[in-house]
């Protein structure tokens, strides 16, 4: 193994990860937080609701164009109070070569709440 590689992990490890995916049903500015961010508020259908994440994606997104988007997140973190609001979940991204935020998305429609396995 170099120093590079990453540190491998048991398939149990991976499943206790739950990554879904959800449909942002509004965006705003959050205007208090220390780096620009959006407050994100992501469905994930009948079973587990309507989350809400600060999401720090604006370098590449506006917030009308976020609404009605899929997007995979971590919905099984402990809450986080992040400035005034208690993000309930992460929504995941990539960096790009200039370190925006790229969403990490599926590639088509499927159901809200759908796990990533």
């Amino acid at each position: 193994m170099t120093d590079t590689a990453p540190p491998t992990i048991a398939w149990d490890d991976f499943t206790r990860v739950q990554l879904r995916v959800g449909r942002v049903v509004s965006a705003e500015v959050f205007a208090q937080a220390r780096k620009p961010a959006y407050i994100l508020h992501v469905d994930f259908g009948p079973e587990l609701g309507v989350k809400k994440s600060s999401a720090q994606i604006t370098a590449l997104y506006q917030p009308e164009d976020l609404v009605g988007r899929l997007v995979v997140a971590v919905v099984n973190f402990a809450p986080k109070q992040i400035g005034p609001i208690m993000s309930e979940c992460l929504v995941t991204g990539f960096h790009d070569a200039q370190g925006a935020v790229v969403l990490c998305v599926p590639d088509g429609e499927v159901p809200l709440g759908t796990r990533l396995l």
